[in-house]
């Protein structure tokens, strides 16, 4: 029985980063129809996105510290009893106010996938870690595809409750086989939790993110915004002081601002950034009407099934992007991986009318994404101690997450600004989608450079079971950081 268990922990923790995308997403074909359903109004409604983006910004980085101190198996427990309880209750009301509130629950899944990694790190030998990192990286894409269409369906054909009470049953199941088939690590690193820290990034974060998200709705210059963004600034210098004085802080500053450590968090945001405007985009341009001349005029369910390519393309090429990884360098695959997304907005700007290329264009953006996205972590994991690597790896997926809200923003500034009309209502041009590709593209170039600065890491040696390096090969990593 232990060996099944120990078999079947990598797929049990896969499928919580598959649950984890899943519930970002399933929300997405509700909202034209929640402020009927809900008597709430179209602000009130976009809470329910906004509420989840805060909340798995914040607690993240605040999870993984947790993980690397108190135990990753009983914090990533927490996380999917979070996201489980949350999905009941968007099952049980009809009421803005409780949906709002469940939905930043379900926010809580986002650490699913920084703990997971760590918890592949500390429990598998080298030679399995890098196709299982890659694996839990592909979920994102995975989740993401899987979850717009069957939403959709489900949308389509039953009521919009039964969405959640299928992804209630989906969470216990995942719950359930978390709690049978990962054991806790071993690894880790003792202390007291940095309470401030933990309240003064979560203050800083919502500053930052509110004024991301609202920005287009209440308009860049009103002062809400600009007082937003006044207080992010003032909130995140107090805070970068207040860890660099702390003896057990959050977040070990003076590790993050090493090259090996800062450059991949770059990248992340920057990756984040790229990969989002795929997706984004793509779902807007097929669902436009066909008398734009250049819409598709597809349904939601048409939508996702467009993007569903590309998350199955990520599944499959997951091993192969661990595999370049160990014979090259997570460095060189990263770089791989953002320039294979730009070449896919490539294509996306020279054809963006028919549908084969539509497809095409944005699975090869998820290609590139899958190379990226399991580099990522593979990096992190070898630029800082097997005792931080749950928060470390936590604040690269918040990293990807602001670059995801900032990519939302920037893309929704392009569209405003670039409109014709159709029957008396504005709706975007062409010229407006294929600037947003443009914009994707080269930030993802950008993301491209920053990996090629990466310094060359030398991979810890680590002992076969509990993944700590040993003394030497952790003073290698520092020194080479």
């Amino acid at each position: 029985m232990a060996a099944l268990r120990e078999r079947l922990a990598i797929p049990v923790l896969a499928f919580g980063g598959i649950l984890m995308a899943v519930m970002q997403t399933v929300v997405v074909p509700l909202l034209p129809d929640l402020p009927r359903l809900t008597g709430a109004s179209p602000g009130a409604v976009s809470w329910m996105v906004t509420a989840t983006l805060l909340a798995g910004a914040v607690l993240t980085p605040v999870l993984g510290r947790a993980g690397d101190m108190y135990g990753k198996r009983r914090v990533l427990l927490m996380a999917l009893g979070m996201m489980t309880v949350g999905s009941l209750m968007c099952a049980l009301t009809s009421d803005i106010g409780v949906l709002i509130v469940a939905r930043a629950m379900q926010g809580a899944a986002a650490a699913v996938v920084p703990l997971s990694i760590s918890i592949l790190r500390d429990e598998l030998p080298p030679e399995r870690t890098g196709s299982a990192v890659a694996l839990m990286s592909s979920t994102v894409g995975i989740g993401a595809a899987l979850g717009l269409p069957l939403a959709a369906l489900v949308v389509q054909y039953a009521n919009w409750h039964v969405m959640f009470w299928a992804t209630t049953a989906l969470g216990v199941v995942g719950l359930a086989l978390a709690w049978w088939a990962v054991r806790e690590s071993p690894v880790r690193e003792p202390g007291r939790f940095d309470t401030l820290g933990a309240l003064g990034l979560a203050a800083g974060l919502v500053c930052l993110l509110l004024a991301v998200s609202e920005g287009g709705t209440w308009g860049w210059t009103s002062p809400r915004i600009i007082g937003l963004f006044a207080a992010c600034v003032a909130v995140l210098t107090l805070w970068w002081r207040q860890q660099l004085r702390t003896e057990r802080p959050l977040v070990d500053m003076k590790l993050a601002a090493r090259p090996r450590v800062a450059l991949p968090h770059i990248a992340a945001l920057l990756t984040g950034f790229a990969f989002y405007g795929n997706s984004l985009v793509t779902a807007q341009l097929v669902q436009a009407p066909t008398a734009t001349g250049y819409g598709l005029g597809l349904s939601i369910v048409a939508t996702g099934l467009c993007l569903l390519p590309g998350g199955v393309t990520m599944l499959l090429l997951s091993p192969v992007s661990a595999r370049i990884s160990a014979v090259r360098g997570p460095r060189v695959t990263l770089a791989l991986g953002t320039a294979i997304i730009a070449s896919g907005y490539v294509l996306r700007i020279a054809d963006s009318r028919d549908l084969w290329m539509i497809i095409l264009g944005a699975t090869v953006c998820a290609i590139g994404t899958t190379f990226a996205y399991s580099a990522l972590p593979t990096l992190i994991l070898r630029a800082v101690p097997a005792g931080q690597t749950a928060s470390a790896n936590g604040v690269n997926v918040l990293m990807r997450t602001i670059g995801q809200a900032v990519c939302s923003a920037a893309v929704a500034a392009i569209l405003v600004h670039h409109t014709s009309l159709l029957a008396g209502a504005p709706v975007p041009t062409l010229h407006g989608y294929l600037l947003a590709f443009a914009m994707a593209g080269t930030v993802a170039l950008v993301a491209c450079a920053a990996a090629l600065s990466i310094p060359t890491d030398r991979a810890s040696r680590e002992t076969p079971r509990t993944g700590r390096p040993t003394g030497a090969a952790r003073d290698e990593a520092l020194e080479g950081a």
